[in-house]
């Protein structure tokens, strides 16, 4: 077996992920990120109502800038793959980080509400859109055993900022009005450009020590042995030069890799996923309104969403210790179809909740589910497509996400305005939730548990056919023992020039006097009855 090239692009760099050092910077960074992407369009709903005043315009006119906010970071999914595979990472946050600060700053500088669509809903939302994904593919890079445990705690920044962002714009709207607001929170979308000058990438450093210790081994390898140092340096010179000439241009990177459309595990999640979206964000949206219409005052109400958020706020961590137990997670997308089924069947249970204390016990339940369902959605999309294609299943994931955006709060609203019944949409919404959690659960189990017991395509007898995860681990040990493979015979060929010089002439008497004991060929020695040269035959072998 010949050793690859790595001048031809045959050797793999699978870059083993730290599990830690800088990889806890990395995660900070996204912990802001995600913050950021999820609670800023809520955020800037508090000031709402100076916008209706100054604009002379409706609340569902002024509601536009988070829906096309949400809209971006969501239908904007492939544009963002694109750009990640052509540009990497850091350089997309960069961009993304000063576009959605431009789009705050001049947001504080419009006249009408058309203006404030294109900046503060397009531009702002396209940048928020090119740091989040970037972000959660960073993550996956510089975690693997740890990263259940990194995906929640990355998800946590949603919850922790929207309790911080709202209380803000609002001192910041009595204090500086919208104007002003908006130019300080322009001001602080900066730090998406910190976080993205943090997303270093990992392969760099190694493939250039990895490129140092293949040209050192090659070096040894062209050694001069015996009589022949001259024809040997020549030969190997001429085969440098060989390769140099014929060295393939590079193939370059897809932008967009649809061949995930081939996993099985990919089509059951995303058809679930899109399910999912379906009723998730029905409940909070109008649990505020439904408390209002049964009676409860409007600040308990309000104090409603404030106990879904602190409940998030560590069941997303917690839950991502659950995930990353041994035990737990190569099953991971059970966990995740079981905290599907807990959130619908919340929202069934509490349909009928008409007391305070009701809907005090319905946010306790519904913040555990729904920061379940956050800390482990991208943990198993993750495990479902490795990280080598995690770039472009995120995106394709969330613009279908984002045609079940537009169509489940809206379809809601408009059967609370026909049927004037909160119960029904209840129901609605969490037997969406249930239905996904089956439909995940039972096709995992059905066509994935297949797959893995057929033969794998590769030429690997001792593997087994498991998931896309599993491969990626093998992928990334056997790289490992490669690299180790190709150094371990550069140290021992010192001892082997040494010891060859010795017995050359030992190993030509033995083959004159015993006639044919150890028979040689062409530039090659054979290792059987003993030979004395087996060290040279090893160097042949790479």
């Amino acid at each position: 077996m010949g050793r690859p090239d790595p001048e031809e692009g045959q050797l793999p760099a699978p870059v083993k992920p730290p599990d830690g050092g800088w990889g806890w910077i990395v995660l900070l960074g996204c912990f802001v990120i995600t913050g950021f992407s999820y609670a800023f369009p809520k955020a800037v709903s508090v000031y709402f109502k100076e916008l209706m005043k100054d604009f002379h315009v409706g609340y569902s006119d002024t509601a536009w800038i988070s829906s096309i906010m949400l809209a971006m970071l969501y239908g904007t999914g492939p544009v963002c793959s694109i750009m990640v595979n052509q540009f990497g990472c850091r350089p997309v946050m960069l961009i993304g980080g000063l576009l959605a600060s431009a789009g705050m700053i001049l947001a504080s500088f419009t006249t009408n509400i058309i203006e404030l669509y294109l900046t503060a809903g397009v531009l702002t939302g396209l940048g928020m859109a090119l740091n989040f994904q970037p972000s959660l593919i960073m993550l996956g890079t510089y975690f693997d055993k740890r990263r259940p445990l990194a995906n929640g705690l990355a998800a946590a920044g949603s919850p922790v900022f929207l309790s911080s962002l709202s209380p803000l714009g609002q001192v910041l709207l009595e204090k500086f009005g919208w104007r002003g607001g908006f130019l300080i929170m322009g001001g602080l979308l900066l730090n998406c450009c910190t976080c993205g000058a943090v997303m270093r990438p990992l392969d760099m450093g190694m493939k250039k020590k990895m490129g140092k210790a293949q040209d050192k081994y090659e070096a040894k390898e062209m050694l001069p042995i015996g009589g022949k140092s001259e024809e040997g340096i020549s030969t190997t010179d001429g085969t440098k030069k060989g390769k140099k000439a014929k060295k393939k241009p590079k193939k370059g990177k897809k932008l967009l890799d649809f061949s995930i459309f081939s996993n099985r595990g990919f089509i059951i999640y995303t058809i679930s996923k899109f399910i999912l979206v379906l009723g998730l964000f029905v409940p909070p949206i109008l649990l505020v309104n439904y408390a209002k219409d049964t009676g409860v005052p409007d600040t308990e109400a309000a104090f409603l969403l404030s106990i879904i958020g602190f409940i998030d706020i560590f069941a997303r961590p917690a839950c991502g210790m659950v995930a990353g137990l041994k035990w737990v997670r190569p099953h991971v997308a059970y966990l995740f179809s079981f905290s599907m089924l807990f959130n619908g069947l919340t929202d069934i249970c509490s349909a009928r909740a008409s007391n305070y204390t009701g809907l005090v016990i319905f946010c306790v339940f519904f913040g555990i589910s729904y920061g379940m369902v956050g800390a482990l959605q991208f943990e198993v999309l993750m495990a479902i497509v490795g990280s080598q294609k995690f770039s472009s299943a995120i995106g394709l994931v969330l613009l279908i996400e984002a045609f079940a955006v537009l169509i489940g709060p809206p379809s809601a609203g408009r059967l609370v305005d026909a049927l004037k019944n909160y119960e029904v949409i209840f129901y609605l919404a969490g037997s969406e939730v249930v239905l996904s959690a089956l439909f995940l659960g039972v096709a995992s189990y059905c066509c994935l548990n297949r797959g893995k017991k057929e033969p794998p395509p590769e030429n690997n007898p001792s593997a087994g056919g498991g998931s896309d995860t599993e491969e990626a681990e093998s992928d990334v040990q056997e790289a490992e023992e490669h690299s180790s493979d190709n150094h371990q015979p550069a140290h021992s060929t010192d001892n082997a020039v040494v010891v060859a010089n010795e017995e050359a002439n030992h190993v030509a008497e033995e083959q004159r006097g015993e006639g044919g004991g150890c028979p040689a060929g062409d530039g090659e020695v054979s290792a059987r009855d003993g030979c004395n040269a087996d060290q040279m035959v090893e160097r042949d072998s790479f």
